[in-house]
């Protein structure tokens, strides 16, 4: 989890190679109708996230029910969104990707097509809520060194 341009692609995409786990991107979950609000460059709000926060809770529900594990790159910014998604899930685990506002806006001025822009990043950092039950990751490290650390942290495995 973290804020766009954290690396919550790049990371968990690399995480789930490591542990033999399924991998999604939030990202895909988006309405066309979020997706080109966002493209406009108008930050989402609650009423926004709420259908994209429902589907992805029926993807966590979904890979339970079939004992499939996975790792889900997705921002899960406010308190209240980790605690719809996490439902019932008690071996779910959150991995806040942290940075500094001028980290990742140098991070989303560098990316092409894609349709959060940095200038949104404000909204972002705005509606962060950062989490107290979360293994938190400082991304000034290198994806590797990030990966390392994050499995050394893990437990339950």
């Amino acid at each position: 989890m973290g804020v766009s341009g954290s690396g919550k692609t790049t990371i968990g995409k690399q995480l789930s190679c490591q542990l033999n786990y399924h991998f999604y991107d939030a990202d895909d979950f988006h309405s066309l109708k979020n997706i080109q609000k966002m493209s406009n460059g108008i930050p989402l709000n609650d009423k926004d996230r709420l259908p994209w926060l429902l589907s992805i809770s029926f993807l966590i529900n979904n890979l339970q029910q079939h004992q499939i594990n996975a790792v889900i790159a997705c921002s899960s910014l406010k308190k209240s969104y980790r605690k719809l998604l996490k439902s019932n899930h008690q071996d779910l685990v959150w991995i806040y990707l942290k940075g500094s506002f001028k980290q990742i806006s140098e991070r989303l001025d560098k990316r092409n097509k894609h349709f959060m822009k940095s200038q949104m990043l404000k909204s972002q950092f705005e509606d962060l809520e950062e989490p107290n039950n979360a293994i938190i990751i400082d991304i000034s490290s290198t994806s590797e060194e990030i990966i390392k650390q994050i499995l050394s942290r893990i437990t339950y495995l």
